[in-house]
């Protein structure tokens, strides 16, 4: 049985976290915290905030299963666009230069590693 965070409005570009994002797809949670603590990316923190969440998702939903972070994968993760502030910064000749402040939603999913079938 699959778990789900999410993690809302942060205020990072969603271009900037995709990067992030792209890194730990389809990795097992234990590989996945480890890229996430070595990178130097500033996203990397919302999305480890984000997995350990998701992590504990999983087992509330599975009380009666005890996992490891070996035994869990990341099963789909994606980011969303969220809001957009729009600012203004003052511009020479009484003009104003438009600054759109973005933010996204991260989604993590997460799941038990399946078993091979053996023949």
């Amino acid at each position: 049985m699959e778990a789900t965070a999410i993690l809302r409005n942060t205020p990072t570009s969603p271009r900037k976290m995709r990067l992030v994002a792209g890194l730990v797809r389809g990795k097992k949670v234990d590989l996945a915290k480890a890229i996430l603590l070595n990178s130097t990316k500033a996203a990397s923190r919302n999305v480890m905030m984000t997995l350990k969440s998701a992590v504990s998702n999983y087992s509330q939903r599975n009380p009666n299963e005890r996992v490891s972070d070996q035994e869990l994968f990341i099963k789909e993760v994606f980011v969303n666009e969220g809001i957009t502030l729009k600012r203004t910064l003052p511009a020479p000749m009484g003009r104003a230069f438009r600054i759109r402040k973005r933010s996204n939603h991260l989604t993590i999913v997460i799941d038990k590693v399946k078993d091979p079938v053996t023949k």
